[in-house]
């Protein structure tokens, strides 16, 4: 079980919304622990838990001020071990969030670096004197909006920030800075998690020479919605500083043995890359993802490249591939327009998911086909949100509480009022709801997360892309003699397609059927298909 997380599935759980037992509105460790169950029975082979350390909540933990403590909204440390018990001993993985390139300005590192320009700490964070006419030393913005430095009064200088003012960057190229961090991820080690999900991996080094940014020329020639994406991004993040420390994570990590780390590449204009040089070799990142399919484009075009791009720049590295997280609009709401309803939308997901060459994440509440909630401004409390209301709403409609029991209170999540409300149109898909329902998408998720597990061509066989023309996506997976032929239909409209050759039907399908040598496959449909490696492709154009 070394290479556990090759392959593996894993589930997100966003703690302040998956289960509330303190009765306070918000989850907690001890509610994440008593559903634990219900990740298990999915399939999944382990979890990844959202920020639960100290934090103000600027950013909803994201912000952190103490990185070897629980907050107490979600309990404490007895409550975390618990909760690490329970899932190993129902075969689950255990992969916390570590929020490395900031802390919050109430961590007790920056409360003494802010003080003066003496002190032990003066250069943990990035510190720099304003410009002759008293402006920011440079034009890198902040991805929540605004200039990405603010005055401080007491140094006279200013200090980067990439997200909220209250979440100062810290300094990298102070060595003791990059100690510090690597002490916090050893005593979560010692504390017996088995990963970490490294959020914005790329921005942890800036340039020292704090050099401006260039202009990103906008596709249709207007401006953003967020003056962040105007610029080209060469010298605030993503510098190669940057694969040293990763190097010096893999080797603490490496130590503790069948250990894992992935990467949060927050790049939108050269993902891709980066995502294979921080994998490459065995000395860096076990795996890394980006937002490429966590976004609008659902065309069979846009998948391949994404995977058979990846795998030519790093044939040795190793992606995650996601289809929601808790940044972004759910994938049922986002690709609605591209099957007849949002349930078929999201069945063909996970059977795409289940064929993709890499390991999957799944985020809470997909597997009941959930949608993104409609919330007014009164209702968010997300930072971009606040901020860009309403061409940008925040991420707060995708962060709304699981639903477990349809006829109870606020879903079963908590008998009190949720942080984020419960809505009808969420309230329906409750867990118990579907899982006695044939047709349910959760059955549809327990169906093809066992067709994995069951399937090691799926875990680990190389990607044969096949040339069928869009709307069809298609490819084989091979392994050890054994072919499985995965075909998807990413439209509303019905599809032909000519069969031949071997191949025999396997796993879950939907809308799939076959007439002599014709194989329609209805609006969302797929299938699998298995043969023999050295067969020739089992499907072609009708």
């Amino acid at each position: 079980m070394g290479e556990w997380w090759r392959g593996a599935v894993v589930y997100q759980i966003y703690p302040r919304s998956f289960q509330d037992d303190s009765g306070d509105g918000i989850g907690d460790l001890a509610g994440i622990t008593r559903r634990m169950a219900h990740v298990a029975d999915l399939g999944c082979d382990a979890i990844w838990l959202s920020p639960i350390f100290t934090s103000p909540m600027a950013d909803m933990g994201y912000d952190v001020s103490d990185y070897t403590n629980i907050d107490p909204l979600f309990g404490t440390l007895a409550d975390f071990d618990a909760l690490v018990a329970r899932a190993h001993g129902l075969g689950l993985k255990v992969i916390i969030d570590q929020v490395l390139s900031h802390t919050s300005d109430r961590h007790p590192w920056f409360a003494e670096s802010r003080q003066n320009r003496a002190n032990p700490k003066a250069d943990w964070y990035v510190w720099a004197d304003p410009q002759p006419d008293g402006t920011p030393p440079n034009n890198w913005p902040s991805v929540f909006g605004g200039p990405a430095w603010e005055w401080d009064t007491r140094r006279r200088q200013y200090y980067l920030h990439n997200f909220l003012t209250s979440q100062p960057d810290l300094n990298f190229h102070c060595p003791a800075v990059q100690d510090a961090l690597l002490d916090t991820m050893r005593f979560w080690l010692d504390r017996g998690v088995d990963g970490f999900r490294l959020d914005t991996v790329n921005y942890y080094f800036h340039d020292a020479r704090l050099r401006p940014n260039p202009p990103f020329p906008q596709p249709d020639g207007r401006p953003a919605v967020n003056p962040y994406e105007m610029q080209e991004h060469l010298f605030s993040k993503t510098q190669p500083e940057n694969i040293p420390f990763l190097k010096r994570m893999r080797a603490l990590t490496d130590r503790y043995g069948a250990r894992a780390m992935v990467g949060e590449v927050g790049e939108s204009q050269r993902s891709l890359a980066v995502m294979e040089e921080y994998t490459r070799g065995t000395d860096r990142l076990h795996m890394a993802y980006s937002f490429d399919m966590l976004g609008p484009q659902f065309t069979p075009a846009h998948f391949r490249k994404q995977i058979e791009g990846f795998f030519a720049g790093a044939p040795d590295g190793w992606p995650w591939w996601s289809f929601s997280n808790h940044d972004v609009t759910r994938h049922a709401s986002r690709w609605a327009g591209h099957g007849p309803d949002t349930d078929a939308v999201a069945r063909l997901a996970i059977a795409m998911l289940v064929g993709f060459q890499g390991t999957i994440g799944l985020y809470q509440g997909e597997e009941l086909g959930q949608t993104e909630t409609d919330l007014t401004y009164e209702e968010i409390t997300d930072p971009p949100g606040l901020k860009f209301w309403p061409e940008n709403k925040g991420r707060d409609g995708c962060r709304t509480p699981m639903v477990w029991e349809r006829g109870a209170p606020n879903g079963g999540f908590s008998a009190a009022k949720p942080w984020l409300p419960v809505k009808p149109p969420q309230l329906a898909r409750a867990v118990d709801a579907q899982r006695a329902a044939p047709g349910s998408v959760l059955a549809a998720y327990r169906a093809a997360l066992a067709f994995r597990r069951a399937e090691p061509a799926l875990r680990e066989g190389a990607t044969r892309f096949l040339d069928l023309p869009a709307p069809v996506l298609a490819f084989r997976r091979v392994w050890d003699g054994r072919a499985v032929t995965c075909v998807y239909n990413l439209s509303p409209q019905s599809v032909t397609l000519r069969l031949g050759g071997p191949a025999t039907p396997v796993g879950p399908a939907e809308g799939c059927t076959r007439a002599g040598d014709r194989l329609t496959l209805a609006p969302c449909g797929y299938g699998f298909f298995a043969s023999p490696e050295g067969a020739p492709p089992a499907l072609a154009p009708a």
